[in-house]
């Protein structure tokens, strides 16, 4: 059996992937800054006759980050899939901004988006390591994409949140550094965009987005369940490759 760590995992596309995992067969493990947050839903898997556990974790807390880690090497051994998917976008509430930049709002984005994922991937990489097919998949967005930010055909054009679209970009150059380091491996590392997703990232996703986070799920899910032939280190949504 798999095991799968899911981080986020307690609303939005995090939890629907828990589930996605967890109804293809293997133990998936959700993961949130309280397990409370975990429970209606690791109740539901385990009536359905799936494998799941809930597991405390804060990307931003590296303390608690290196105890989830320990709980994973004690009690499995391995991991064989890591979705790096908490993310927070406070440019989307930041009502009255001073400038386009804003020193603070880059701070707590990235502290969660692109260090708190290095912080996941630092302390569970050894564990994937044991995996005979590790599968690393960072979530991220087309926004993040230099090529859409430039291009004034591209839909992502006029959306201008610095803050969590570096943030992104830099997650994918950590998905491509990662993808060369483990060249030599059967580890497979991803980056995903799950879409403009019915979550509640911002104030007009749950109202106005096309995409179901169970939608969005299928797109990370496949990328998690990559076959042994597939490429390392590309950029994909449901539509397939992503520019950079």
């Amino acid at each position: 059996m798999k095991v799968a760590l899911v981080t986020g995992a307690s609303r939005g596309i995090g939890e629907a992937t828990a589930r996605r995992l967890a109804r293809s067969g293997g133990h998936v493990i959700l993961t949130a800054r309280r397990t409370e947050d975990l429970d209606a839903d690791v109740e539901l898997l385990t009536r359905e006759g799936h494998s799941a556990s809930a597991l405390q974790l804060d990307v931003t807390d590296r303390d608690s980050v290196q105890r989830a880690a320990d709980h994973v090497a004690a009690t499995y051994g391995r991991l064989d899939v890591l979705v790096n998917n908490a993310g927070v976008l406070p440019e989307a509430t930041n009502a009255d901004p001073v400038e386009v930049v804003d020193l603070q709002m880059f701070r707590t984005t990235y502290e969660t988006n692109l260090l708190g994922a290095v912080a996941v991937l630092e302390a569970f990489l050894p564990l994937i390591r044991k995996s005979d097919a590790g599968r690393i998949v960072n979530v991220t967005t087309t926004m993040a994409s230099l090529a859409d930010q430039t291009d004034p055909e591209s839909p992502y054009y006029g959306m201008v949140v610095p803050a969590y679209q570096s943030s992104k970009a830099a997650l994918n150059n950590v998905t491509i550094a990662l993808a060369k380091a483990l060249a030599d491996t059967p580890i497979k590392v991803t980056s995903v965009c799950p879409g403009f997703v019915q979550t509640d990232l911002t104030p007009i996703n749950r109202d106005s987005a096309p995409t179901t986070a169970d939608d969005a799920a299928e797109v990370v899910h496949r990328a998690a369940t990559l076959p042994d032939d597939a490429p390392s280190g590309t950029f994909v949504d449901a539509d397939g490759t992503v520019p950079w």
